[in-house]
């Protein structure tokens, strides 16, 4: 495109139409990344879906292998693990995640009561009730209390004994409880192992205490599901209101975004001024007093800071520093004040801009829903691999000096082997998910594959947002006759053109970035792996990689989001508008900066004003302080839940709606920067910027011939 007029973006595709590479770089490698992403999706989803299996998540397995509380098996009603000898557990850590050296079985209750094999076999005549409840907690099938004691405890047909237990993540923990300060289980304080002995509570503290504080967490978490429960809607009125407010605050920025910069630079200023007034007077009433002509020097290095302070050296230095702040904060008034009014004009239009175009406000749902299913694809296929293993079973002795003792053994094959009798009661039971396969050894590999795909199209779906939010912007700010001119659906009509003609272009820039952030990934996970070792160089190294690819990580989105303005502008290629927008605003860098630091300000004011003040109102009200509501206030366990979440809630709220204002902003400034190089406000090529940016620019600015500050 040679140069503008007032035809131009009067069609709103016409400069797409005009542009023959519509993909990043070229078409065919745009071609090719839409095809890499296809690629390595369906490999790990095929991966992860031919292998994994998701029951070894939701069911506990026991000794040999089997879900617990699967349909359609012999344990569909028995959907509780139950530990014969928890006494051999080490921790609750032990139980959930690893496999406890004691036989599992699946059980449909937990035991409610204190019994031991012994004393069960011994009554089982004339009391066989307690004999069948006792038997519910042996291997299935196992009915000969005529079998030595000896021999089903070695052969563990049955366990030793039994104590009362409560189901808990699907496996049954002791009911352990406190009385009067004293670890107890169903009041108890002692009970009988099962093996002759009697045995004192505390023995199971271990286990005890790690329980307890996830059962008090458990508790915790009910009292909050409570409050969510009693106080949602109340908390939706508070995002409601978060919303409201902060449309009013976008709308209300065109009239007091000046206002308000200025009223938060003077106060700066002023607050400044008083501190060199206080350090001043600060050294003046030092004069004379013992000691205070002393320098830092004299005193040397001291813990404590007062004894600075009682030194008139310390005060001047304060003064000295505050006097160039000052001056520095005042001479960049003088010397960028025009480039301000600039910025504020921008920050003015860009409300105006989205007062004309209210649907882009809604648009971040579009983003996050896109991202939910981003986020729902990857951990649906992250759990599918981490469960593609194959059951491997360990022998199990009940000997300390078994040779064969965790060595991997076949259950079918088991009995044939002379394990069993040179290690007797010794038994092959399940231990855990794994392989010893190709494809187990490269889960890893097929994780990281996930997780890139995962960042890539995270990416992607932020890349569409901005430009589908560019180009309606874009679409009003060349615009000849302001709304007249605006396009019918400019949100809908941008949104279309990035999906028809800048898919691959969006597409490669999200996977410049995922690549990145990939190998910050990476550098993580081998900073959390050598965190223990005593390399001072290696670990040195990788602080400079975490902070030399996290700057290039935020160096790459702000020319990624540059570079997608200018592909929703003139429809281009990546790598021409990344390259077009870095040079413009390198031309334009003064007012970069400046239009930055001011947007930064009043969004982040913002921000703090929305969330801030409907916290306030949470919590008057969630407190019952607002006499007009109290009746209608929940009563809850914990106000600061729902106040929490209102707070969170609003921030994020208000952070959506500025997302799409911080994007306008930038959208109208490259306009307007490309405006003023293209165009030098004749009758040929007029400006399309609005009168108080022209008024603010005046006419020695105009000149076609003046560089651009």
């Amino acid at each position: 495109l040679s140069h503008f007029n007032n035809h131009y973006f009067l069609s709103p595709l016409h400069h797409i139409l005009d542009t023959s590479d519509t993909f990043s770089c070229s078409s065919a490698s745009a071609i090719n990344c839409v095809h890499l992403t296809e690629m390595l999706k369906d490999m790990c989803i095929f991966a992860a879906w031919v292998h994994g299996d998701p029951r070894k998540v939701i069911y506990p397995t026991d000794s040999y292998g089997q879900f617990c509380g699967q349909k359609d098996t012999l344990n569909e009603n028995k959907t509780i693990l139950f530990y014969f000898n928890i006494l051999k557990c080490a921790s609750p850590v032990v139980l959930i995640n690893l496999q406890c050296p004691t036989t599992q079985l699946c059980v449909s209750k937990c035991p409610d009561r204190f019994a031991t094999y012994i004393d069960v076999q011994a009554s089982y005549r004339y009391k066989p009730d307690q004999w069948n409840y006792f038997r519910q907690f042996c291997k299935p099938g196992f009915n000969n209390p005529r079998k030595s004691v000896a021999q089903v405890l070695r052969d563990e047909d049955c366990p030793s004994m039994i104590i009362p237990s409560r189901p808990f993540l699907k496996r049954c923990f002791p009911d352990f409880s406190t009385k009067n300060g004293v670890l107890t289980v169903a009041n108890q304080t002692t009970f009988k192992d099962g093996r002759g002995k009697t045995r004192n509570v505390t023995d199971l503290r271990e286990a005890a205490n790690g329980i307890n504080n996830v059962l008090d967490a458990r508790s915790v978490g009910m009292k909050i599901f409570e409050d969510y429960a009693i106080s949602w809607y109340w908390i939706l009125i508070g995002l409601f209101i978060a919303m409201i407010v902060s449309l009013l605050f976008l709308v209300l920025l065109r009239f007091t975004a000046g206002v308000l910069f200025w009223i938060f630079i003077f106060g700066v200023i002023g607050i400044i001024g008083y501190g060199i007034w206080h350090c001043y007077w600060e050294y003046d009433h030092l004069k004379g007093i013992p000691g205070s002509d002393l320098t830092v020097y004299d005193i040397g290095f001291q813990t404590d800071f007062r004894v600075y302070l009682q030194l008139r050296q310390t005060w001047l230095a304060f003064m000295i520093m505050l006097c160039v702040v000052e001056v520095i904060i005042i001479l960049m008034l003088i010397f960028l004040r025009n480039r301000i009014r600039i910025a504020i004009a921008l920050l003015k239009e860009g409300s105006r801009a989205i007062g004309y175009i209210m649907s882009t406000l809604f648009y971040p749902i579009v983003t996050f829903i896109l991202i939910a299913i981003c986020i729902s694809y990857w951990a649906v296929t992250a759990v599918f691999l981490a469960t593609s293993g194959e059951p491997v079973y360990k022998v199990m002795a009940n000997q300390t000096l078994c040779k064969y003792a965790n060595l991997t053994c076949d259950p079918e094959t088991f009995n044939t082997t002379n394990v069993s009798k040179l290690c007797p009661g010794a038994q092959c039971t399940f231990a855990f998910y794994g392989g010893e396969s190709l494809y187990h050894k490269y889960i890893f590999i097929f994780q990281l594959a996930n997780a890139f795909v995962f960042l890539w199209l995270v990416n992607f779906a932020i890349a569409l947002g901005q430009c589908t939010l560019a180009g309606a912007f874009a679409s009003y700010y060349w615009a000849s006759r302001k709304p007249a001119d605006i396009p019918l659906w400019p949100l809908f009509s941008s949104f279309g053109r990035a999906i028809r003609y800048h898919t691959g272009s969006l597409a490669f820039g999200a996977l410049i970035l995922a690549i990145v952030q990939l190998i910050r990934v990476i550098l993580e996970y081998l900073d959390h792996k050598l965190k223990g070792t005593q390399n001072s160089f290696t670990r040195f190294l990788l602080c400079c990689l975490k902070c030399c690819f996290w700057c290039l990580e935020k160096f790459l989105k702000f020319i990624n989001r540059n570079a997608y303005i200018m592909i929703a502008i003139y429809g281009k290629n990546f790598c021409t508008s990344a390259k077009e927008a870095f040079f413009l605003l390198m031309r334009n860098v003064v007012r970069v900066a400046v239009l930055d630091k001011v947007t930064d300000f009043l969004l982040f004011l913002g921000k703090i004003l929305v969330a801030g003040g409907v916290g306030v109102l949470a919590f008057f009200f969630f407190t019952q302080r607002i006499p007009v509501f109290a009746q209608e206030a929940p009563t809850l366990n914990y106000y600061w839940v729902p106040l929490l979440t209102v707070i969170i809630g609003s921030y994020l709220v208000a952070h959506g709606f500025f997302s799409v204002y911080a994007m306008c902003v930038d959208t109208l400034f490259l306009c307007f920067c490309e405006d003023l190089e293209r165009n030098d406000g004749s009758t040929a090529k007029p400006y399309f910027m609005s009168a108080s940016l022209h008024r603010i620019l005046g006419k020695k600015e105009l000149s076609p011939k003046k560089a651009v500050g």
